[in-house]
């Protein structure tokens, strides 16, 4: 096994960029644009913080982090490369709960190992050997204290190079080695670019005119912003801590790409937090008093809506929460979506926040399929988006 190791890797040699020169090289001018080289064989794709990426080849095996590379992966008919899944029993259990509804489209994520279980492990690179990885080597840098530049430059030199952008979630900051050519993107920009790594600009321009289709419908049908909801987005701390852990609705990145669209009022919006995520009691959530909660990870198997509920329902204070009392507290989605998921994600919310407009939100039960949505309920059409990924764009 080792030499055919020896041997992938030197073919690799090709496809890996050195992070280090790419992104002085593209600092300040990053375009996302893909080029064919000169042999007409390799290609070349740009995405901050890594700078031009060239690949010799389509990638056969991919080691993916977050949830929304995995989903990018299936969108563009190549799951199959998928390797590895962040929390695989959650992350892959729900993207199917919402593959059930596209006919001809599955994926085994449950089955697939955790590649960060333990932290960034470098040896695991070297283990799984992929021809990508679709990890920010700036979330490397910024939550493990013994990576260092060097070691990102030798995985990707030596095995495959890296290909993502984490800080993009929320804008927050990258680590100091990317500052000066670090570039936030949209989601739809990130899919952009992952597809053409896997030379699949078709089946993206195909999903991306759902998305601006299922968009507008959404955005002009609202209500006058004087009609909107207030919304706390939270995820309800552990039995015992009176916590909330708590996210803006309304502020840049694709964490938020299935609320910011909706332009409902952020409960919390006047809150601060230095993290990417932060942490309120009941006493602020009281005060801000949300018409809805719409409850982070609450459609996952790890967070069953109905336990939510029960335990808001017993508490002293968070049965005092007109959300709760009016029976407004709902299972929102997971803040790593890909396309697939983020179509759903939106009508899901559209409808959990105004059923007038849209039609009433069946609920979910945990461990159960999305729900199923009468035809003329929908907000985009299933049978379409199945056909894009499983037999490619329309000619």
């Amino acid at each position: 096994m080792g030499s055919i190791r020896e041997l992938e890797r030197s073919r690799r040699e090709v496809v890996a960029t050195g992070i280090a020169a790419g992104s002085a090289a593209m600092a300040g001018c990053i375009t996302g644009d893909s080029s064919d080289s000169e042999d007409g064989n390799s290609y070349t794709v740009s995405m901050a913080p890594m700078g031009d990426v060239e690949f010799d080849a389509v990638p056969q095996d991919a080691f993916v982090t977050f949830a929304h590379y995995a989903d990018m992966a299936v969108a563009l008919g190549h799951g199959d490369a998928v390797n590895t899944l962040f929390a695989p029993e959650m992350s892959g259990s729900t993207m199917s709960m919402f593959y059930d509804r596209l006919e001809g489209v599955s994926f085994d994520g449950e089955s697939l190992p955790h590649p960060l279980e333990d932290g960034v492990v470098e040896e695991d690179f070297y283990e799984y050997d992929s021809d990508v990885h679709f990890l920010d080597p700036s979330y490397v840098l910024t939550t493990e204290d013994d990576w260092s530049e060097s070691r990102i430059d030798d995985v990707a030199e030596q095995v495959g190079p890296w290909f993502g952008n984490f800080h993009s979630g929320v804008h927050s900051e990258p680590a100091d080695a990317y500052a000066d050519s670090y570039e936030y993107y949209t989601l739809w920009e990130l899919f952009e670019r992952v597809a053409e790594v896997f030379q699949e600009r078709e089946r993206y321009e195909a999903l991306k005119e759902v998305y601006d289709e299922t968009r507008s419908q959404i955005e002009s049908n609202l209500p006058p912003e004087d009609e909107r909801p207030t919304v706390a987005r939270v995820t309800l701390g552990p039995d015992g801590q009176d916590i909330f852990y708590s996210y803006h609705s309304n502020t840049d990145g694709f964490w938020q790409a299935e609320t910011r669209p909706l332009g409902a009022h952020d409960a919390l919006g006047d809150v601060e937090w230095s993290g990417d995520w932060g942490e309120v009691d009941y006493e602020t959530m009281l005060e801000a008093d949300p018409d809805v909660i719409l409850h982070l990870w609450g459609i996952t198997p790890r967070y069953a809506i109905e336990d939510v509920r029960e335990r808001l329902e017993g508490h002293s204070a968070g049965s005092e929460l007109t959300a709760v009392q009016n029976d407004r507290v709902v299972a929102s989605g997971m803040r790593y979506q890909g396309p697939i998921m983020n179509l759903f994600q939106l009508e899901m919310t559209a409808k959990q926040l105004y059923p007038d407009r849209f039609g009433e939100w069946p609920g979910h039960e945990s461990g159960q399929s999305y729900p199923e949505i009468p035809d003329d309920e929908r907000l985009f059409d299933r049978d379409r988006v199945a056909g894009i990924i499983t037999d490619g764009a329309a000619e």
